[in-house]
């Protein structure tokens, strides 16, 4: 009998990760050295009225050696306990707070770690920002994850309570995906809750996951939050969130994020676009 031996073949498994980590970190902190972090805009638009867009979320990319665009998704869970996921937090407000302070007619939200809300240069580009326009902080949305978030609740807690005061909103992101003890939940006041993708794809074929996203619809409403659904990707599907009472959907059925968004166009271009 042959074959590579359980334990050797885990250990090849784990080198590889390694690896694979050790890279992803080296094209981030390059990024970062150079600058070459940006947003991508992705519309969210009102279920019941899909040329209405609410507000567009800024999805934090970097740039390879070779000048291709990375998306977060390969690289954030990687960094995001490092000091180079609070770097790229606070790269990504500052131009998500550019970008406000731009266009006045743009609403928009940021990503961030709960990590970062004591993190001294997050807070300062936070403050900073907020200062440059008198309704960025109203036209401002920190998106946080579930699992961000129940790190250190009850820090969080009062940071939201601080911040919206001053007319900022706050988003809960992947709600599901994560373990929310509900005692918290209660406490924390987010004024969206962002419904994770992986109840929302292929939705309209799965009676199960049109359950559990009506019970948490219901949740939501309870607590006088927007619903927002994301990685819709059919008309189907749409059509059924829609039934179920969400009131906004994301994804690429309604756009794919882009770096060059419509309000950077020149008016003519607009005008025509």
């Amino acid at each position: 009998m042959t074959g590579t031996p359980p334990e050797q073949g885990q250990n090849a498994l784990e080198l590889a990760l390694a690896k694979r980590d050790s890279t992803i970190l080296r094209t981030v902190r390059e990024a970062i050295r150079h600058r070459q972090v940006m947003l991508a805009f992705q519309p969210v638009v009102q279920a019941r009225m899909h040329a209405a867009i609410a507000f567009h979320e800024g999805l934090v990319r970097v740039l390879d050696e070779t000048g291709r665009v990375v998306p977060a998704r390969d690289f954030i869970t990687t960094v995001e306990e490092t000091e180079d996921g609070r770097i790229l937090d606070c790269l990504a407000l500052e131009q998500g707070l550019r970008e406000l302070e731009r266009e006045p007619g743009l609403r928009l939200s940021v990503n961030m770690s709960a990590r970062s809300i004591g993190y001294g240069d997050w807070l300062d580009t936070l403050t900073r920002g907020l200062r440059a326009g008198p309704t960025v902080a109203e036209r401002l949305i920190l998106e946080i994850t579930e699992s961000s978030a129940m790190l250190v609740p009850e820090l969080v807690i009062g940071f939201m309570e601080d911040l919206q005061a001053r007319g900022v909103a706050f988003a809960i992101d992947d709600f599901g995906a994560g373990y929310t003890a509900l005692r918290h939940f209660k406490q924390f006041s987010f004024d969206i809750l962002k419904i994770d993708g992986q109840f929302i794809r292929g939705i309209a074929q799965d009676p199960d996951n049109q359950v559990m996203t009506t019970a948490m619809v219901e949740i939501a409403r309870q607590f006088d939050m927007f619903t927002v659904a994301e990685s819709v990707e059919r008309a189907k599907d749409a059509q059924v969130l829609t039934g179920i009472g969400v009131d906004c959907l994301q994804g690429y059925y309604f756009g794919a994020p882009t770096v060059t968004p419509a309000w950077r166009a020149p008016p003519s271009k607009r005008a025509h676009g």
